[in-house]
């Protein structure tokens, strides 16, 4: 069974009723059935902006959001690769930390935080599989 369909009656400008008529002119479509899309298309796109009135502000906040989280996620994990990377291959084994072992490490340890804002800042990541061999820069 074939959906009913209401006839309607309208007016149009003289300009926008010869623009319908051009357009119907092609044999495989109606007057009806263009009037009948742009009403849908009108319909359809009033639901988005509903949806983007209501939503976009708390989306857009959500996205900043989890960027940001993003970011601090990478930062963290560069921290540890960086810090097992260097734990790994700069660790000397001291039986008493004295206070040149201190200094040593404060300096070692200095020098990790500068490496991790060079290695974000750069983009380059130490659990990057392409880095190659030697990234220390």
């Amino acid at each position: 069974m074939k959906p009913s369909r209401i006839r309607h009656q309208f007016s149009l400008d003289a300009e926008l009723s010869e623009e319908l008529v051009n357009l119907s002119r092609n044999p495989s479509t109606t007057k009806s059935a263009i009037l009948a899309k742009a009403v849908k298309n009108l319909v359809e796109q009033r639901g988005e902006n509903e949806l983007d009135r209501r939503y976009g502000i708390r989306l857009d906040r959500l996205s900043r959001d989890l960027g940001h989280v993003r970011r601090d996620v990478e930062i963290i994990l560069e921290s540890l690769a960086l810090f097992i990377r260097f734990s790994i291959t700069l660790h000397a084994h001291t039986p008493v930390p004295d206070k040149a072992t201190q200094a040593i490490a404060l300096e070692r340890f200095d020098k990790f935080v500068e490496q991790v804002g060079r290695q974000i800042a750069s983009g380059r990541r130490s659990l990057d599989k392409d880095r190659g061999e030697g990234g220390e820069g």
